[in-house]
């Protein structure tokens, strides 16, 4: 790693990066308060883990039928307006989830159609607000600026299973209301930025300019060893949709203790984040992409051993902090890569490997838990993981002996 003087820090007078980071930032704590009211009403109303993982399932449906026209529209249309449309659309479904509250509802259907339109408006937005950040700012500042998006995505990661575990003692209601709340705040500030520059694609829309982002991934084994690598790595490894039950099950926690538990893998990526933005990762990056993952890996088995509380936190403050490393080079590797055109279409490709790492694989580890019980699972789920970064290891090679960056090289072969 290497040192960044927190001068840097003057990256923040960007007054869009500074009012799109902040928009983030409020709509991910929203989100995830939302996240522990809905993960515990469902399991209150069925106690059912299957119908936990429908709550991913019906997040990652509609963005997967809808996610490679979302790439196009990205670089088609102006990121900054389909980021605002969509904190809108979320802010829409804050407000359908308090009427379900306020109803009294014993049937969780409404929940998860509403969660459908949640990741239909999800789907458009992945791929534009991975795509904008690099609009941002320039090619120098860009690592910084990830490991700073990064870092405030992760504290509102932190705080909010906290917050949303803590108001659910007031009822879910209000927890939904307060999410609202900040959603309506989000969709200001991101209103409140300036248009940006921005290299706009005119091709007529036809299956081989969809395709293309698919097409430039495929090419690129750097790019698709990496997204691959976290796709089936966390698809396999993921436990987050399984900790309502996890903790009041095996860890016999509440609510609370739920937000707590929510919030370890998030304080753990956030002061992962913050240090890498000060000391970026800059050699042996392949070295460290693995050892991110086999650190997931490990603590997923952890989890599935233990009984003990405070031994669950901090497995699962390492498991954030290895997930933020690899999710880290990941970024960079992809944004660097990839010409400004077609950078929306390949984000839409990135954003379906996240996206089926994050929410096929709740539903995965629903299935999994109802079938095998929710600690083997998670014990198969970590035993998975381990090998599967041994097997991209071996696939990969170009990938997990790389030293720098593609584009560093690049930079110093110039400078040659």
């Amino acid at each position: 790693m290497s040192l960044v003087s927190p001068s840097g820090l003057a990256i923040l007078r960007n007054r869009n990066l500074s009012f799109y980071l902040s928009a983030r930032f409020l709509g991910t704590l929203a989100i995830q308060m939302q996240s522990v009211a809905i993960g515990w009403q469902v399991y209150q109303i069925t106690g059912s883990l299957f119908d936990l993982g429908l709550i991913g399932l019906a997040q990652f449906a509609p963005f997967l039928v809808l996610i490679l026209w979302a790439g196009h529209v990205a670089d088609r249309y102006n990121r900054r307006i389909i980021v605002l449309l969509c904190m809108a659309t979320q802010l829409l479904c804050s407000a359908m989830l308090i009427a379900f509250t306020a109803s009294g509802s014993k049937v969780v259907w409404p929940v998860f159609a509403i969660l459908v339109l949640f990741g239909s408006a999800r789907a458009f937005m992945m791929p534009a607000s991975q795509a904008v950040l690099k609009n941002l700012v320039s090619d120098r500042e860009f690592s910084q600026a990830v490991a700073l998006g990064s870092s405030s995505f992760h504290v509102a990661v932190i705080a909010g299973p906290i917050v949303g575990g803590l108001l659910y003692a007031f009822g879910p209601q209000t927890v939904h209301m307060m999410s609202a709340s900040l959603l309506a705040v989000a969709v200001l500030l991101m209103s409140g930025t300036r248009s940006i520059s921005q290299t706009i694609n005119k091709a007529p829309v036809s299956w081989h300019s969809l395709l293309e982002g698919l097409r430039f991934v495929w090419s690129r084994p750097i790019v698709l060893g990496a997204i691959s690598l976290d796709l089936f790595a966390v698809l396999f490894g993921g436990v987050t949709a399984m900790l309502p039950a996890y903790a009041h099950d095996v860890l016999h926690a509440g609510p609370t203790g739920l937000g707590l538990l929510r919030t370890a893998p998030g304080l753990g990526a956030a002061l992962c984040s913050i240090t890498l933005a000060f000391f970026p990762i800059t050699r042996r990056v392949g070295a460290w992409m693995f050892g991110g993952v086999a650190v997931y890996g490990l603590c997923t088995l952890a989890l599935g051993w233990t009984s003990s509380f405070p031994l669950a936190l901090g497995a699962l403050f390492l498991l954030g902090a290895g997930d933020m490393v690899s999710v880290y080079i990941r970024h960079l590797l992809v944004q660097y890569e990839t010409p400004d055109e077609i950078r929306g279409r390949v984000s839409a490709v990135n954003s379906v490997f996240i996206g089926a790492s994050n929410e096929l694989g709740e539903f995965e580890s629903g299935v999994t838990a109802g079938w095998l019980g929710l600690v083997r699972s998670i014990l198969l789920g970590g035993a998975a993981t381990l090998a599967v970064t041994g097997l991209w290891a071996v696939l990969f090679p170009v990938l997990s002996k790389m030293d720098r960056f593609p584009h560093h090289e690049k930079e110093q072969a110039k400078a040659a």
